[in-house]
């Protein structure tokens, strides 16, 4: 372990007797410690299987070995040269002790991680809260945005939970169970066909057991992850004072608080798991109650659904107050948990929930169950209530968007500041999707013979504004494709306008075929289709709309599926089969010439991907359980759509930034303050991502020993872009000037990380590159092989990469006087192929 060294005096830097660390973090997909740390002899000095700090072997120790001039480890820039002897420049070169932070099992590493495939519209619903634009915190219609993404998470909720209703009891328990040719070689129906179970409310009561088992599944993943990752306290000492922004706030991941949302989380799984339970019991009253109030029904039974209607409606006004109540405390670690949210609610749901199931099972003569279940008309209100808490957000987010302080943006903002309501509005979309999709494959699985919802079949089938839905995909998937032929085409023309000046760039250097520009030139112009990304997500923001609308009024005027509506089929398909919660029109006339076959086809089609996305997800995280390589892919997906805490949806997969970046934090925190030495925090990709986010989290007197290097990094082509009031320019500037030194390193070929534009506006220089890559255009001498071209990978292999360490540990060695600039190129030129005209090198992406 470190030797313990006395810190020195607050403001002091470290000189060159004092030890060097690089700390390394990794980026999307993991490492091992044997790669990062190029040596298969390694040991963990701190951390647990899940996330942990490794040193090489021979440098556990590494500390003790540090004299008055420096390492005499092994990892010596040059050992042929006496460090006592040397000029003050080559011992400020020595290399620091290299330690490896490997996070990756936080997302990756265990198998059951794998389910959380299927909690997809919930992570993508969580993205949205942190896509607000850049507008002061108090800004009234701040507080508005986050409620009205709350809401959204809310109803996904309902969404997950009816649709688990929608299967077990309207299809199986409702439809299925009640026909003899459904029921017929179903041995496991038998429960549900004969016997006390048999009656149309026991049935019910029996098959909600499965929304209720799934309700607590997810509440079980919740609470389980939320001990692990919420509650990682964070360092003992507070944050310093930040670098306010142009609004004088200071920028939101500086704020201790931030990486701590145990409250939160806790009071919201309360709200979601109330709203599972009081979905499954509203479905059994209104099934119910729909009997009991008919003419004859009974008084008792009436009133009884009376009151309990009451008593969900109390339920549900109780659950909407919790969830939509004051968000995130970050200003401090809220250490506080609401007793009452978090174990009233849920029980009292709980309550309801079983009062309800004993007046469902409760016996009445002559009550029969035909066509589909009473309230599926649900998933249209649903969708309409979505759409609507989608466009709310949307004009909230323009408002902001126009109140944000100039500079906050610089034209970069993703879709101007509306990227987080079309999130909110595809969440809704994947949620429906998925819904569609699992109902449309047990609705065919249960009626092998027919097709549910057409005449002949054996059951109802599920609501027909699921089939309009599916009939909507293929049409999305075309909108898709054309985009990414165009993004293709556009691809092209770059690759050919950037060809001839790809050998020009190589100065000195043989010349090769066209074919070696050719392939360079092509991944140049593939990496900057990273920056289309915006132009495809607002297509297919504007599609679903469009698509949305189509399909929910084509469900309502018509009250058939796609098909046999523009076949003109005038009479019904089966009693209650076409019921969707709106008044059906007159069935319309048959469509013209090809279209009634095109409309068969594309619903076909479309209830075939519905159910085939479903089967995939599935499929992935049977696989991923199975098999770690397959496990690591998946992990991949979570590495950046899960770095954002859980303040919108507690049923989301957990934000392992809120054990990341305390680790990272303890660590620079502890190991400058017990040896007073020097630090490097070197992070690539997403682990440039949590790196920065750990030194945000520095007191003034630890960021004073403490230097940043990044490379390959999204922080502002994807995070600045899509979160900026997280990363956009001002908090990166502003970052900038707060750490000692930093410098990030990027190429053109990489389609991931580019330049921070932090060098803008009086923040220091903080961007070196483009990067030449590959570092040698053809065969020499000394490199008588093709150099790869190694795009995000392998930034240790540029000279650049160690030129800029030891500038960063010289400015850490020297005094505050002198000044943080990137290194001196060592050999040849960096540029690469020239950026777009009119942007200056450095200040972002090249884009064609």
């Amino acid at each position: 372990m470190p030797e313990n060294r006395p810190a020195p005096p607050a403001g002091q830097r470290g000189g060159q007797g004092e030890p060097a660390l690089e700390l390394l973090v990794h980026g999307v997909g993991g490492t091992t410690p044997q790669e990062m740390l190029g040596d298969p002899r390694t040991v963990r000095i701190t951390g647990d299987d899940t996330a942990g700090i490794h040193r090489r072997t021979e440098d556990a120790d590494a500390e003790s070995r540090f004299g008055e001039y420096g390492y005499s480890g092994g990892l010596a820039a040059d050992r042929s040269a006496d460090p006592r002897t040397g000029p003050p420049a080559d011992r400020a070169r020595q290399r620091p002790i290299p330690e490896a932070y490997c996070w990756s099992n936080l997302t990756s590493g265990n198998g059951a991680r794998a389910l959380w495939l299927l909690l997809l519209p919930f992570m993508v619903a969580n993205l949205a809260h942190w896509m607000r634009p850049a507008a002061p915190a108090r800004h009234r219609a701040q507080r508005v945005y986050d409620v009205l993404v709350r809401l959204v998470a809310l109803s996904l909720t309902v969404l997950l939970t009816a649709a688990a209703c929608e299967v077990a009891l309207d299809l199986v328990a409702w439809q299925c169970a009640a026909s003899e040719r459904c029921a017929r070689g179903k041995s496991w129906l038998g429960p549900l066909t004969e016997g006390w179970w048999a009656v149309p409310g026991r049935r019910l009561v029996l098959a909600a057991l499965v929304p209720a088992a799934l309700t607590a599944l997810l509440w079980w993943l919740s609470h389980r992850t939320w001990s692990a990752y919420e509650s990682a306290s964070p360092p003992p000492r507070p944050p310093g004072p930040a670098r306010p922004l142009p609004g004088g706030e200071r920028p939101a991941l500086s704020l201790p608080g931030f990486w701590y949302g145990r409250r939160l989380v806790s009071r919201l799984r309360a709200a979601h798991t109330a709203a599972g339970l009081l979905t499954i019991a509203t479905v059994l009253l209104a099934a119910t109650a729909a009997h009991d109030l008919r003419p004859g029904g009974g008084t008792a039974p009436e009133v009884s659904g009376r009151a309990l209607a009451a008593v969900l409606a109390a339920g549900w006004a109780a659950t909407v107050l919790v969830a939509v109540r004051r968000g995130r405390t970050e200003s401090e670690p809220d250490e506080r948990i609401d007793r009452w949210a978090s174990a009233v609610l849920p029980g009292a749901a709980l309550g309801a929930l079983a009062l309800t199931a004993v007046y469902a099972a409760w016996p009445r003569p002559g009550w029969t169950s035909s066509a589909q279940l009473p309230g599926t008309g649900v998933f249209a209100w649903l969708a309409l209530l979505q759409g609507a808490l989608a466009a709310a957000i949307a004009v909230t987010a323009y408002v902001l968007h126009r109140a944000s302080p100039p500079g906050s943006c610089a034209g970069r903002c993703a879709m101007g500041g509306l990227g987080g309501a079309a999130v909110a509005l595809l969440a809704c979309a994947l949620g429906g999707v998925l819904t569609g999709g699992v109902a449309q494959r047990v609705a065919d699985w249960l009626d092998k013979d027919g097709t549910p919802g057409v005449a002949g079949g054996a059951i109802a089938g599920p609501p027909v504004l699921l089939s309009w839905q599916a009939a909507a995909i293929p049409v999305l998937l075309l909108v898709v494709t054309v985009f990414v032929v165009g993004a293709a085409v556009r691809a092209g023309r770059t690759r050919r306008r950037l060809t001839p000046q790809i050998v020009d760039s190589y100065e000195g250097e043989p010349r090769e075929l066209e074919s070696r520009s050719r392939r360079i030139a092509r991944v140049v112009a593939w990496a900057r289709l990273t920056d289309s990304a915006p132009a495809l997500i607002a297509s297919v923001t504007v599609a679903t709309v469009l698509l949305g609308a189509g399909a929910l009024v084509g469900a309502a005027r018509t009250g058939l599926p796609p098909g046999p509506a523009a076949a003109g089929w005038p009479g019904p398909l089966l009693v209650g089969a076409a019921r969707t919660g709106l008044p059906p029109g007159p069935a319309a006339a048959g469509w013209p010439g090809p279209l009634p076959a095109l409309a068969q086809a594309v619903q076909g089609l479309g209830s075939w991907l519905m159910g085939a996305m479903v089967v995939l997800l599935v499929a992935m995280g049977r696989r991923a359980y199975r098999d770690a390589a397959a496990r690591r892919t998946v992990g991949i997906l979570w590495d950046v759509g899960t770095f954002w805490p859980r303040a919108a949806h507690p049923f989301a997969p957990p934000c392992y930034a809120e054990r990341a970046v305390p680790d990272l934090t303890w660590r620079m925190c502890t190991w400058t303050a017990r040896t007073g030495g020097r630090l490097v925090i070197s992070g690539h990709s997403q682990g440039s991502v949590l790196a920065a986010a750990a030194v945000w989290q520095l007191d003034p007197d630890t960021r004073g020993r403490v230097a940043l290097l990044t490379y390959g990094s999204p922080l502002e082509r994807l995070y600045g872009r899509w979160f900026p009031a997280c990363f956009g320019p001002a908090p990166l500037r502003a970052l900038s000037e707060e750490v000692d030194c930093w410098r990030n390193l990027w190429r053109l070929t990489d389609p991931i990380g580019g330049p921070v534009m932090a060098g803008e506006d009086g923040g220091q220089e903080v961007d070196r590159g483009p990067l030449r890559d590959p570092l040698h255009y053809g065969r020499t001498p000394e490199h008588p092989l093709p150099a790869p071209i190694l795009g995000h990978g392998d930034y240790q292999a540029d000279p650049a990469f160690d030129a800029e360490r030891a500038a960063l540990l010289d400015r850490l060695s020297e005094g505050d006087e002198t000044p943080c600039v990137p290194a001196q190129p060592e050999q040849g030129p960096e540029q690469g192929p020239e950026p777009r005209p009119g942007r200056r090198t450095g200040a972002g992406p090249a884009a064609g």
